[in-house]
Formats: C-alpha cells, structure tokens, sequence
C-alpha cells in the first residue's frame, strides 16, 4: 500500500505527507572499527533511562506541532536489536502504525533471536535490516566485528520461522585481505540463504575521521579493487533478479527501503535519540551528540536539539539534484550542465538521466556538474516518487 504524497512549491519530487520516524539506538556489545556513529559499548545500565528520554522527547515532539502517524520507522544505531524488543515495543506504541506503514529494525547476529523477532513482529515490525557484512573471518575480523560467520545461520532461520517476509542485509566490502574470489563466495552465500533476503545493501569501506581505522592507514581501503567490487556485486545481484535503486541498494521488485527512499527524495523525518537529524518544514535539525548530555536535556524538559539549518531555494535544489544522481529516478537531463565527455556516464530517457554502471562508480565527478539553476518550471513537483522497479 502506497501512503498519500504532498508536494512542496520548491520540491522537485512528490514526498510522502506523513514523515518519517527514525530513532537512535546507541548501544552496542562493541564498537566495530571503521564506526563514526553515536553509539557506545558497555553503556547497558543506560538503557532503561535513554528509551524513557526517547519516549519522553517523541512526546515533546507531538505537542510540538507533529500529530501525523508516522509513514515509516526505522530503528538504527548502534545496535536497536541489543536492547530488550520491549523497548522497540514501546517506541512503536507511542508513534503508532497504520495500514502501509514500513517499520524496520536493524539486527545484529550476536544479539538478535526468535524470541525477540516474534516481540517485533506482533509489535508491528514488518523489516528487518541484518548487519551481515561478510561471510568471511578475515573480513570480519579486519572490521572488527563481534560475530562469526556461524552466527548467520540461526539468525536467517529464525527470521523465516517468525514469518519475516521482508529482510535486507547490509554487505561491506573493501576491508583489507579481501578479494574478489572472497567477495564473490560472501555474495553466493547470501544469495543461497533460506529464506533468501529481498533487498541488499553493499557499503563500500569508508575511513571515518576519528575512528581506529582511521588510525591504521596500512587497513585502509583500495580505491581500485573497490570499483572491480562494485561491478562483481552489481552483476551478481542483477542476476539474482535484484534491481539497484540507489547506489549501494539493491532489491526484489516492490521490496525497496520506504523510509531510506524518503530520504533521497528530500521527504521529511523526525528524528529521535541522541544525534539523530530531522528535516521538518524546510529546516534539518539535529539532537545532541553525547548520550549522557540527551538523558539530561530530555530529563530535565528541554529541547535535545543542538543545532539547525534552513533548506530553502537554490541549497534544496541542489541537494535533491544530489541525491536524485544516486538513485535509479534520475534526474532532469537539462540539469547536467556540460555533458562533454561523460554521455556514456548517463542514459538519457524521456529527460531523465539515469547512471550507467560506469556512471555509479563516478557519481562524485558527475555530481560536479550538476547545475540546478537550469531546472524547468514545469518540472517542479511533477516527478511522483515512483515506487523503485
């Protein structure tokens, strides 16, 4: 069930009238290497009082003005399936869930069980996202993951005895002492599992200011081998009768990500929990990075937020060119600007240009010449957030 779409006088696309919901979780049994994000290990005797500040700021935030039911939830972190499923249960109570509504929850291996995944389904959790990452030791092991490969199984068959019909699982690949013959046995693996996952992400190795991989410059990733991933992944899943609809996604038809779509399309969101973003009326907030220093704001009835910027004109057209670059909608072919040399980045179809596989692998170089200015004025709001292929 598609949920009701608005449009925006200076929106290029149609975005869902209800926002999403993310929420932060920040706990995890270990922080893997290459993480940048708001989380923290060995923080369990938080947990009770960061989901009471969770609920207590989703209230603050309905008698702020918002009143819809969400159009999606999404549980991220950090590790959401760490914490006991009652307080996920809880979240999903106080939001609330309607007929259409996609709620998914990112699990872990190490963490995530039958008994928790029935609580999220009779909860109304319909996705899950499983962090995977690899079939390989040496990889996980290079990301400083805290599961082994053994850990997968039980977990994928207790998604299918839970009746879990709609799961992704998140791929990384470019760790060192991967290849692509350690890729390719990761991605036959995953494809053969039973029941088999309806959408994949595949995340290239990112180094992150701050973080231990950072550090270890003799782990960072090559860019070269991570373009020959890339296509090996993009050929494998096509096979499998996965589509890609956005750079690192990949899904069964009708099995896209509603809540990461409504990001690329500059939908808005609330988000709630410690650094999480929201993008409401035309402004992108974000909350407090330090989760001792959210308990406090919340306890103590302020506002969590901690900074705010407005997205408006030129700036909001530009982001939605952006975005819309990385997806498989496109964008307005009048927009590329110069299109010397790089026509064979981009297949021109009704005005719309859409990335070629080579065209993915230099999104960045292509974003560069994007100019917004050059949009139509008939163009505004009249592309539908057209369900991915």
């Amino acid at each position: 069930m598609e949920l009701p779409l608005m449009v925006n006088q200076d929106r290029l696309v149609k975005v869902p009238a209800a926002p999403g919901l993310y929420v932060h979780i920040p706990f995890c049994v270990s922080r893997c290497d290459y993480c940048a994000f708001a989380t923290w290990e060995g923080m369990e005797d938080h947990i009770e009082a960061y989901m009471d500040a969770v609920i207590s700021e989703l209230r603050f935030r309905r008698s702020g003005g918002w009143s819809e039911i969400p159009g999606s939830i999404y549980f991220g972190g950090g590790t959401p399936s760490y914490i006991p499923a009652r307080h996920i249960s809880r979240v999903i109570d106080e939001a609330g869930v309607r007929a259409g509504t996609e709620v998914t929850v990112e699990c872990n291996p190490e963490s995530t069980d039958i008994e928790k995944l029935r609580i999220y389904l009779d909860s109304g959790v319909n996705r899950i996202s499983l962090g995977l990452q690899s079939f390989s030791p040496l990889v996980l092991k290079s990301l400083g993951r805290s599961h082994d490969p053994a850990d997968i199984f039980p977990v994928v068959e207790a998604i299918g005895e839970a009746r879990f019909d709609n799961y992704s699982i998140d791929l990384i690949y470019g760790a060192v002492g991967e290849s692509e013959s350690i890729l390719e046995d990761t991605l036959s693996k995953v494809l053969s599992l039973s029941p088999a996952p309806v959408h994949i992400s595949a995340y290239a190795l990112s180094v992150e200011p701050g973080t231990r991989l950072a550090k270890d410059t003799v782990r960072h990733p090559d860019e070269d081998y991570q373009a020959n991933a890339y296509r090996l992944i993009d050929d494998m899943l096509s096979d499998a009768g996965m589509n890609w609809y956005e750079i690192s996604n990949w899904a069964k038809p009708g099995y896209y990500s509603r809540h990461n779509w409504n990001y690329w399309m500059q939908g808005e969101y609330v988000g709630v929990g410690c650094a999480a973003h929201s993008h409401r009326d035309s402004r992108r907030s974000w909350n407090v990075f330090n989760m001792g220093r959210y308990i406090s704001a919340v306890k103590d009835g302020l506002d969590p937020v901690a900074g705010s910027e407005d997205i408006t004109g030129e700036v909001r057209a530009s982001e939605a060119l952006e975005l819309l670059l990385r997806t498989s909608l496109g964008i307005p072919t009048e927009t590329l600007g110069d299109r010397n040399q790089i026509d064979f980045l981009y297949t021109d179809s009704n005005g719309m240009a859409t990335l070629t596989l080579d065209g993915r692998l230099l999104a960045n170089q292509v974003a560069l010449r994007l100019d917004p200015s050059k949009v139509k004025p008939d163009r505004i709001g009249h592309l539908q957030l057209q369900p991915p292929r």
